[in-house]
């Protein structure tokens, strides 16, 4: 499918705005969209954050499981008591109604906004604050494939109770998770609920792309260097969004990450360039556009290079569905008018 529409858009919030933008522009336009909502398809609910409940009643065998790191972990009932120390972990917590039961977070937990107001230990790189989450007496705490091994015998040396989200690499791997904190948080019912939500949003994009020309595009993740930007191909959740939202990724030969030569990048000329776009991310579509080299890339000729907030789809939670609809209406806006 060609693009022909002269539109460069980052999309860092809000895609309803994007929505008619891409229906309606025949002509060269630069739009910029922020807010921090979902595509508007139709019966598809955006990503909420589940408002707290009262706690399940602890069950009656300990609720074991198998972490990220392939430990098994049991806690004799949902943890009342919880620090996330990563912001992965602490948006899944608030999506599945656990926010009361957040006591501690880590800096950079940053969404919901909500997720500010609690205490923070301080930032994970580096030393863990473990005095600071000590005081907060958890009865678990919660991490993910970022946080370090050292960090997580640290707690454990402690005495606490560690879990550690795994990275999902799949929509079923990830409502496994959203299951799981549930479980573990006391709050079942509502994590099943914000899988339902989420099924039915994927089922609405995969059912809309039935028979959809795959478009090749490139996604970069980095492109502090322009002549070989980094990327992702196969075994990373962006690869696999790539291919539920109806694109070719330009990159299937590079196992997780890598880097590709802008020699490379011609040669495969993508009708699409995405890139990961964040307060600290310092690429534009314009500065895309006018790297030395890039000009004769279809995605550049016909103004197709788009921002996707990085929280979206970088890291592991329910936003990566809104990921997925952003995806899908880049790449086939025309099955979405």
């Amino acid at each position: 499918m060609a693009h022909t529409h002269q539109m460069r858009i980052v999309i860092s919030g809000s895609l309803i705005a994007m929505f008619f933008l891409v229906g309606a522009c025949t002509q060269a336009t630069t739009a910029v969209v922020e807010s921090t909502s979902s595509l508007p398809l139709e019966e598809a609910p955006p990503t909420q954050v589940s408002v707290p409940t009262a706690i399940q009643e602890p069950t009656l065998e300990p609720i074991s499981f198998t972490d990220g790191f392939g430990r098994e972990v049991s806690i004799a009932e949902p943890a009342q008591r919880v620090v996330s120390i990563a912001p992965s972990s602490t948006e899944i917590l608030f999506a599945v109604g656990a926010s009361s039961q957040v006591v501690g977070r880590d800096e950079y937990s940053d969404y919901p906004p909500e997720a500010i107001e609690v205490t923070s230990i301080g930032s994970t790189y580096g030393d863990l604050n473990l005095e600071a989450i000590i005081a907060l007496e958890p009865d678990l705490v919660f991490a993910a494939i970022i946080n370090s091994p050292e960090h997580v015998q640290a707690l454990e040396d402690l005495g606490i109770v560690v879990c550690v989200l795994p990275n999902p690499m799949g929509m079923e791997e990830l409502y496994e998770v959203l299951e799981m904190t549930g479980r573990l948080t006391g709050h079942e019912n509502e994590a099943e609920d914000l899988v339902d939500q989420l099924e039915i949003r994927v089922e609405t994009v995969t059912q809309a792309l039935t028979g959809a020309e795959p478009v090749p595009i490139f996604y970069e993740v980095d492109g502090t260097d322009p002549n070989a930007p980094w990327t992702t191909g196969p075994g990373t959740f962006q690869d696999v969004l790539i291919s539920l939202a109806g694109g070719e990724n330009i990159a299937k030969d590079i196992e997780l990450w890598g880097q590709l030569s802008l020699e490379e990048i011609v040669a495969r000329d993508p009708e699409v360039i995405v890139f990961s776009a964040g307060p600290w991310v310092t690429t534009t579509p314009e500065s895309i556009a006018e790297r030395a080299g890039w000009g004769e890339i279809t995605a550049v000729v016909h103004g197709a290079i788009y921002g996707i907030d990085t929280n979206w789809i970088d890291r592991p939670g329910p936003r990566y569905v809104d990921a997925l609809e952003a995806l899908a209406m880049i790449l086939h806006p025309e099955l979405f008018e």
